[in-house]
């Protein structure tokens, strides 16, 4: 790293990565010796998506289930819209990414056979054919996430920024120069409340999804869609915006505001019951609980709507009360905490907003419309998705891509480099502000009306709704934006405006039912045309 000047607000760094998860840290790792890599996140290391996932990372693993099963079973929960090569890329370079995890130490639950010999306890989810699904007990984004900053905390190469949000990246257009690439991010240090500039040769943005775009949902506070709604005011292309994936399970309670209960608990027999004990699902899909994600979560919305209930039941309590304990030890405590047993009753749970399908447009190696600019993770666009993402393959996709990715950016760093000189952060025009309740206030109106209208069923006349009200939130944050001295809480509300009327724009564009994308105007599938992905250009 060359330090620019003594108190250290501004920096060079060969890579730039925002965004401290699985996609950000294992890009990091893989980027090798000798190349300077600064990594800046919002929090620290437990306040990401990684550190809270619990069901595992899908691979083929097993001799008795194959790549085109895999491929297959991933095509097949993305309703015709996953891109064929995107999906076979990413499950044939699995394995290998698994054994990478391993031989870093991340802890993965193993069996032990009868002449003493182990392997890895892999467990089914919903839309898959097989048991592929490798995990570290119930906890496996907890053991991932600490495996890696604990590498990454003794790489020597790598300099690690928490506390810090970007605020926008900074482009050789915005610039004023001849050629536009990527060149770095404005960032501000939350700690020391001043922006910094991070200036780099190559910046991945790896920040995670927008679910917090929602009232409800599993995710932790800091899924504020940061890596969409920054490049797609750099210019970069945005992708299948609509398909905003809900966990059909958050457990239901006013204390407990994102905890998940895993899919694992319904790959392993759970049960989903009304409130009056019998069980729904096959009514809606013959899969039963092990449908994709968007059939249950549909299914569960549908029958508390009907009886007006607040919340639907999980029950795996006919499981033994060793098995539960065994093989899903935290939700096990967490649910405890709340006056729950899991081992002896159903638990209520609710459908919550949990992953983002769409994203910024990239290549197979992360390659967004802008050069020298990458996205990975939830952030980006693949084609791996489609309109469902199957279960744990999350993870694996941040695995993969941050390793292409790297062997990408290796190649990149071998060519020579001119520096180019970037204007400061300018504050000489904005004040302090005296009315924090304004954001306080559009952030909560923007989640109320995004979940009221634009959630799990859609309307023609619900989104246009959304759409009047978030076209008039933007023009209100941008005024605020321009004339008052940033906060965290400004940034993360702009960011999540930005996303909130990039998801109702592809979600009004697309005029069918499909995956994650139900509307009662368009109930079925369009299947008189071949299915296309919604792309919006800046």
């Amino acid at each position: 790293m060359i330090e620019l000047n003594n108190n250290r607000q501004s920096f060079r760094h060969d890579v730039l990565i925002i965004g401290g998860g699985a996609a950000g840290l294992s890009l990091a790792l893989r980027l090798g010796p000798n190349i300077k890599i600064a990594v800046i996140a919002k929090g620290r290391e437990n306040t990401g998506s990684t550190y809270y996932a619990q069901g595992g990372i899908s691979a083929v693993l097993r001799p008795d289930d194959s790549f085109e099963s895999h491929i297959a079973d991933t095509m097949n929960a993305g309703n015709g819209l996953c891109d064929k090569k995107a999906v076979q890329f990413t499950v044939e370079h699995g394995p290998e990414n698994i054994h990478w995890l391993a031989d870093l130490g991340v802890p993965f639950t193993t069996d032990t056979h009868k002449d003493g010999s182990k392997s890895y306890h892999l467990t089914r989810e919903g839309g898959h054919s097989h048991r592929r699904v490798i995990h570290a007990a119930d906890s496996t984004g907890r053991a991932l996430e600490t495996t890696l900053i604990n590498h990454a905390k003794h790489n020597k190469d790598i300099e690690l920024f928490d506390h810090h949000l970007a605020i926008d990246l900074i482009t050789g257009n915005k610039q004023g120069l001849e050629h536009n690439r990527c060149i770095g991010a404005y960032v501000l240090n939350k700690a020391k409340g001043r922006v910094e500039t991070f200036q780099a040769r190559c910046v991945i943005l790896a920040t995670g999804g927008a679910n917090k775009v929602y009232l409800y949902t599993s995710n932790p506070d800091s899924s504020t869609g940061d890596g969409i709604a920054m490049a797609w005011r750099a210019g970069c292309r945005v992708a299948n915006m609509e398909f905003m994936q809900f966990h059909p399970t958050c457990l239901y309670h006013p204390k407990a505001k994102t905890f998940l209960l895993t899919e694992a608990l319904r790959g392993e027999g759970g049960k989903l019951l009304l409130p009056n004990g019998k069980r729904f699902m096959d009514q809606f899909d013959p899969r039963g609980e092990l449908a994709p994600r968007d059939i249950v979560a549909r299914a569960i919305d549908h029958e508390m709507k009907r009886l007006g209930a607040e919340c639907v039941y999980l029950d795996i309590s006919h499981k033994s009360a060793a098995f539960i304990t065994s093989h899903f030890p935290m939700i096990y405590e967490k649910c405890k905490e709340y006056g729950f047993d899991i081992t002896k009753e159903p638990v209520p749970v609710v459908p919550a907003a949990h992953y983002t399908c769409g994203g910024v447009m990239t290549d197979l190696n992360g390659h967004t419309d802008i050069e020298n600019l990458y996205a990975i993770g939830e952030t980006s666009f693949t084609g791996l998705h489609g309109a469902n993402r199957m279960a744990s393959n999350s993870l694996l996709e941040c695995l993969v891509f941050a390793e292409s990715a790297a062997n990408d950016i290796k190649t990149k760093l071998t060519e020579k480099y001119q520096w180019d000189k970037i204007q400061k952060w300018d504050e000489s025009r904005v004040t302090d502000s005296d009315e924090e309740v304004v954001v306080s206030h559009n952030w909560d109106e923007l989640r109320r009306f995004m979940w009221d209208y634009v959630g799990i069923v859609r309307t023609d006349k619900r989104l246009q709704r959304a759409k009047r009200r978030v076209d008039l939130l933007l023009s209100e944050i941008n005024d605020y934006y321009g004339n008052f001295r940033i906060t965290g809480d400004l940034l993360e509300l702009r960011n999540l405006a930005v996303v909130a009327d990039l998801i109702i724009r592809c979600a009004m564009e697309r005029k069918e039912s499909r995956g994650l994308h139900y509307t009662l105007d368009y109930p079925e599938t369009d299947d008189s045309k071949p299915a296309a992905n919604t792309v919006l250009k800046p």
